[in-house]
């Protein structure tokens, strides 16, 4: 592989030009497809094998037209101090509120407060529900508008009103400003570590047209796909940090090759060979983590999941052929690695001699090199240290509870927020919530009798306030039932609620031959966080098992991909545990702007195992191979190390701040699962690359010796030869006739 990526990188150096038009022509395909390509909504959220889908698919089937998954808005009213909403110009300005709701395209039913019970008892707080007949993520602007206009002029007669309900939401918004503080603090390492300012343009720049072709083709595909709005937010996060970090490197080790001595195109030939062959088996293992989200068996994670994938792919193709063209054309203005330092030292050097007469120091040792060193002589207090903070670290995540965000997470400063806590306050907690039963008595003998059978069973149950009385539909064989529990709809006394009553429908079936479904936005909720937590074990050894296979073929080796994946479970688990910490526990939440402690967000672990997977065996492949590359080329296992460390460790830390930049830049937001993500993300990536790869890895590699290297003969003999290290690049090195120079070699005045 090494032999052909750099013919590659060397024919893209020579047709620069070419390269470089093919990918702007790409861009601009993507761009033109992209703003042409009719409007997509959100995709349809749907969890295939729940009893709530269940539940609702037959909704739909029994009461057409209904819009079971159709979005509610809620405007909630609070009387001022000494009145009550029964009074007649309070009733009067609900009336009015109620009429203007009422003209929406999308609206199919509004609901009076004083004809449907929906006022509290003491008089104070009264509400009105509105029916859409799309979901919420997929409401019109217009109608949104209409629902908040709504509120605020009701709100102007001097009444406490605020709108909630998932009629609000709408696609999760990373904002640019994440974005930009991100790329901020992206150019910022890169120009510390690269030098130039030309050379810490590359990465970013190639980075944005990858972004851009992969982010511009999903918009132009979502119509035809299905794909909503957020199927490009993690392609966009990923695909912005993969694509300066994979750039990062055939950029560091082209300065590299130009530091040894090497022409401008064999520089680049080189780099691409050996940096660019990580690149590609990094790349490889993000896919699969991406691509196995379809474990999962959600459409919209398995959508994400390739769509991210995608852009990933695109990343690696433009650090692989768009990096050496654009080498090609920066020409003198990047220089070999450490020329400035080694020019610096020669002077001083030659001066001191002229002066004291006394020969010149050798040159200081690199950070990397004393890290590793330091390491080497201590590596079992450095791995039980490494090993014994992550796991205190983790130890939070014993304790954590999943569950999905509503109302009640957002922010005190959102009418959202203040409708959730106004109908707590008139109602009772467990309002925000209800549960929807339904009831399919069409193979009952007697219908009727199965409902209200149904109903008076759940009056029993404990944690019970209210039961609506059975609601048939047209053909009279199936009801829904409205329970509202006594608690919020996050607790876990509602989650035994639902148990509870699924726990009754087997006893209930064999007396009626009726079958009791529970849905609704609360039970869905929990079917698809208990979804996700059953999926994560065989989505975790799929893709750590895919990805062992794979790193074995690059490392030839058994132990450092065992150690690669332990590494990362460790990591993990230290993340998570800081994120039950500050966003369950509460623990300097403050410092970050949580407003609001509870359950930590369904899809985070099995998020953060597939996004931070891959990011960490990007650090591993390009770390360790080049440690590979030196074992391979004669040094002693423990020098290996130190000169994987020498070449690498500066590179791979700057590529790590820029991954927490881009990750970190999203804590600012506003939307609470927004925030969770970035920060989850980001002190994720710091667990591994400073503590496991930076120093865990090192250590156990250290303790292990040659042994870490082994790997059984027939194994090695049945195993391809991809060739990571650039061993056949040296065979060029010793095929190339003696006397000659590179063609390209450039003289350099003395």
């Amino acid at each position: 592989m090494a032999t052909f990526l750099y013919k590659l990188g060397r024919l893209a150096f020579k047709r620069r030009h070419f390269v470089v038009l093919i990918w702007v022509a790409l861009l601009t395909l993507a761009g033109v497809g992209a703003a042409s390509a009719p409007a997509a909504g959100t995709t349809s959220f749907s969890i295939p094998g729940t009893e709530a889908q269940k539940a609702f698919d037959l909704l739909e089937q029994r009461f057409p037209g209904a819009s079971a998954d159709g979005a509610t808005g809620r405007i909630v009213f609070k009387a001022p101090e000494g009145e009550k909403m029964t009074d007649a110009d309070n009733k009067a300005t609900v009336a009015k509120t109620v009429k203007a709701l009422g003209d929406g395209s999308e609206v199919v039913s509004v609901t009076d407060p004083y004809t449907t019970n929906a006022v509290s008892k003491d008089g104070t707080v009264a509400y009105t529900s509105v029916r859409y007949d799309v979901p919420g993520m997929e409401l019109a602007d217009s109608t949104r508008d209409a629902l908040e206009a709504a509120g605020e002029s009701a709100r102007d007669t001097g009444l406490t009103v605020d709108v909630g309900g998932d009629a609000l939401e709408a696609g999760a918004e990373m904002g640019a400003t994440g974005e930009v503080i991100g790329l901020a603090l992206a150019a910022v390492v890169l120009v510390v570590t690269l030098g130039s300012l030309v050379a810490a343009g590359l990465p970013l720049l190639t980075a944005i047209i990858g972004v851009g072709i992969g982010v511009s083709t999903i918009t132009a595909l979502a119509n035809a796909l299905d794909l909503g709005d957020t199927t490009s937010t993690l392609a966009l996060m990923i695909g912005l940090a993969v694509g300066i970090d994979y750039a990062l490197f055939i950029v560091s080790r082209y300065r590299a090759e130009l530091a040894e001595g090497r022409g401008r195109e064999e520089a680049a030939g080189r780099a691409t060979g050996t940096a660019g062959s990580a690149v590609v088996f990094a790349g490889l293992t993000v896919v699969i983590a991406l691509a196995g989200l379809a474990v999962v068996n959600v459409p919209m994670l398995t959508k994400m999941g390739l769509a991210a994938a995608g852009t990933v792919v695109v990343a690696v193709l433009i650090a692989l052929t768009m990096i050496p063209a654009m080498l090609g054309y920066a020409g003198g203005k990047i220089r070999p690695a450490n020329e400035k330092r080694k020019d610096k030292a020669k002077v001083e050097d030659k001066n001191k001699a002229k002066v004291t007469g006394s020969p010149r120091k050798p040159a200081r040792p690199n950070m990397g090199t004393r890290w590793a060193s330091f390491v080497i002589r201590r590596p079992a207090a450095v791995l039980l240290l490494g090993v014994v903070g992550l796991g205190v670290i983790a130890v939070p995540a014993t304790q954590l509870e999943l569950g999905l965000p509503d109302d009640g997470s957002q922010p005190t400063s959102t009418t959202q927020r203040r409708a959730y806590d106004l109908l707590s306050e008139g109602f009772g907690p467990g309002f925000n919530g209800p549960l929807m039963i339904v009831v399919d008595a069409k193979k009952s003998d007697d219908p009727t009798a199965a409902f209200t059978s149904v109903a008076d069973g759940i009056k029993g149950l404990k944690d019970v306030v209210t039961v609506t009385p059975p609601t048939p539909n047209k053909a009279g064989d199936t009801a829904t039932i409205t329970v509202i529990p006594d608690s919020k709809p996050s607790s876990t006394q509602t989650e035994d609620l639902v148990h509870a009553i699924r726990g009754q429908s087997a006893d209930i079936k064999a007396d009626t031959d009726a079958e009791v479904l529970v849905t609704g936005t609360t039970a869905m909720n929990i079917d698809f966080s208990q979804k996700l937590n059953d999926a994560l074990v065989p989505y975790l050894a799929l893709v750590v098992g895919l990805a062992f296979l794979l790193l074995i073929v690059v490392f030839r080796s058994i132990l450092v991909p065992l150690k690669a994946a332990l590494g990362f479970l460790l990591s993990v688990l230290a993340a998570l545990g800081a994120v039950v910490a500050v966003f369950q526990w509460g623990w300097l939440a403050g410092l970050i702007g949580v407003e609001e402690t509870g359950p930590i967000m369904s899809m985070m672990p099995i998020f953060m195992v597939g996004v931070v997977f891959g990011l960490a065996m990007d650090y591993e492949v390009f770390l360790v191979t080049r440690m590979r590359e030196a074992y391979v080329h004669g040094e002693s296992p423990s020098q290996a190390v130190v000169t994987g460390f020498r070449h690498s460790a500066r590179v791979v830390v700057a590529a790590a701040i820029i991954m927490m930049a881009v990750f970190g830049g999203f804590i600012g937001a506003s939307d609470s699962m927004i925030k969770m993500i970035g920060f989850g993300l980001a002190i994720a990536v710091f667990f591994d690359a400073f503590v496991v790869r930076m120093a865990i890895v090192p250590a156990v590699l250290a303790l292990l010796g040659k042994k870490a290297w082994w790997l059984p003969r027939w194994l090695d003999r049945a195993l391809p030869n991809v060739d990571v290290e650039g061993e056949g690049l040296r065979a060029l090195d010793d095929n190339r006739p003696k006397g000659t120079a590179d063609e390209d070699r450039e003289l350099i005045p003395a």
